[in-house]
């Protein structure tokens, strides 16, 4: 059976991958686990692996375009976002990991005379990853370099929605030197190809990013099956809170706001979903981000004017477009957007929206979207922006706009968040860790040296010396 890549630019078919069954993920884990323990991939020196890895960056280089023009296809994104910022990202990502090669270090306590304690990190040998398809290669980097660079042996599996320019990288891997079986892409949907990852034994780690919902079945699953090793990045509801200050920033303050809650049409975890606003600059904050909001140009994603894409298909949509229509009947104000937008026939194209004098109890206040909608909401003191932040059951980002040190301080200690960046919608670069809090993330972090600790496990060495 295949599964069929629709364009959600005009919803024509791309071409269609095969569904990886479960006797077929059983067979391609048993493949990956000869090959780990051949010792090819798993045996070399860290820098020898360094060296296959920025084979494989040149390469991805070398195809940028190509790249950029498969994400920005499946996925409806803008051609100039994959070409600017998820491409050049993914590149980056296996670059940092691969020099990061012979920077894993264990350590030696002190001991008695006579003994020698060491510790290291050892790969678990057939790890699996599973991807979203909002992101399709930038996600996919994040975990090819740190689970590769250990010398694990990787199966991947791309979102049925967003594969190809994952099984293009997995071929350029190849062509790097990366031995076959190290790199290995399972096309496929959840509940078959996924599920049966998550349930394998001969897995030993598992990173997942996605639905809360997902995330939980694959704990349970883990948990069923042999304790494997999971990391979970989910869901978010990001919260931006713009204090009286904050007008000092200039544009730089909205501009910031906006790309956060329009960047990918919206459909990203950590979307400025939610913009809480000091009751002294509301109404000007209102007016200048319904301006920016109504001036992004919504449009065809091969155009490298368009700004904002469709999203990915007709159920998210709907869903978009019913929780801003209940949220519109029950008192809300659309200042910008509010609708859909024709473009192309066969996409669905959704303008970006901006909602003001949102009911406190309205569930789009903490449902998370993943579409081009924004909240605005006011408070009056610090105290009660932290309280409206953290009314939510995510905890991926969060972002503060203020010059006020005391206040920067104040909001990043008390703001429940795995990042919060302050003066710029950021996630850090590839040197800090990536990951959430509460429904928002589990297990371990993406990016920097934290990464590794996915990917590998730590194992004590006791040595006793005889007494001479």
């Amino acid at each position: 059976m295949d599964i069929d890549v629709v364009n959600p630019a005009d919803g024509t078919v791309l071409g269609s991958v095969p569904l990886t069954s479960a006797a077929q993920v059983a067979a391609l884990t048993a493949r990956a686990e000869r090959v780990f323990r051949s010792g090819v991939w798993a045996g070399l020196a860290p820098r020898e692996r360094a060296a296959a890895m920025l084979r494989l960056a040149d390469l991805m280089e070398r195809d940028a375009d190509l790249l950029a023009r498969l994400d920005s296809q499946d996925a409806g994104k803008p051609i100039t976002e994959a070409r600017e910022g998820d491409i050049p990202g993914a590149i980056e990502s296996i670059r940092w990991f691969a020099e990061a090669a012979d920077k894993l270090a264990g350590s030696s306590p002190a001991t008695a005379p006579g003994v020698l304690a060491y510790t290291v990190r050892e790969p678990f040998g057939v790890v699996a990853a599973i991807l979203p398809w909002n992101y399709p290669l930038a996600m996919a980097a994040w975990k090819i370099g740190p689970a590769l660079v250990a010398g694990n042996s990787l199966i991947l599996k791309p979102a049925d929605a967003t594969p190809r320019s994952v099984l293009h990288v997995a071929s350029l891997a190849e062509e790097a030197g990366i031995p076959p079986g190290v790199l290995t892409v399972a096309t496929g949907d959840g509940p078959t190809t996924g599920a049966a990852l998550a349930a394998d034994p001969r897995i030993g780690a598992l990173s997942f990013t996605g639905s809360t919902a997902t995330g939980r079945a694959i704990l349970e699953a883990s948990a069923r099956s042999n304790l494997k090793r999971v990391s979970l990045e989910m869901g978010g509801k990001a919260p931006h809170v713009v204090m009286p200050d904050a007008l000092d920033l200039g544009d730089a303050r909205i501009d910031g706001i906006t790309e956060a809650a329009f960047l990918t049409a919206g459909q990203n975890c950590t979307a400025g979903s939610r913009v809480l606003v000091h009751e002294s600059v509301y109404d000007e904050v209102v007016s200048r981000l319904a301006a920016a909001a109504s001036a992004l140009v919504v449009g065809d994603p091969s155009d490298p004017a368009t700004q904002v894409g469709p999203v990915i298909n007709d159920a998210a949509a709907e869903r978009i477009l019913d929780a801003v229509d209940g949220a519109v009947a029950r008192g809300a104000v659309a200042v910008a957007g509010g609708r859909e937008v024709a473009v192309l026939a066969g996409g669905r194209y959704l303008a970006p929206t901006v909602l003001a004098g949102v009911d406190p109890a309205d569930p789009i206040l903490t449902t998370e979207i993943f579409g081009p909608v924004t909240t605005v909401q006011s408070f009056a003191t610090r105290e009660e922006a932290i309280e409206l932040a953290n009314a939510v059951e995510y905890g991926l980002q969060a972002t503060v706009w203020t010059l006020r040190l005391d206040d920067a301080l104040a909001l990043a200690r008390g703001i429940e968040a795995g990042t919060v960046s302050v003066g710029a919608y950021s996630e850090g670069d590839m040197t800090v860790p990536f990951g959430g809090w509460k429904a928002s993330g589990f297990g371990g972090a993406e990016k920097s040296l934290a990464a590794f600790h996915q990917w590998t496990r730590e194992k004590t060495v006791w040595i006793e010396l005889p007494s001479v």
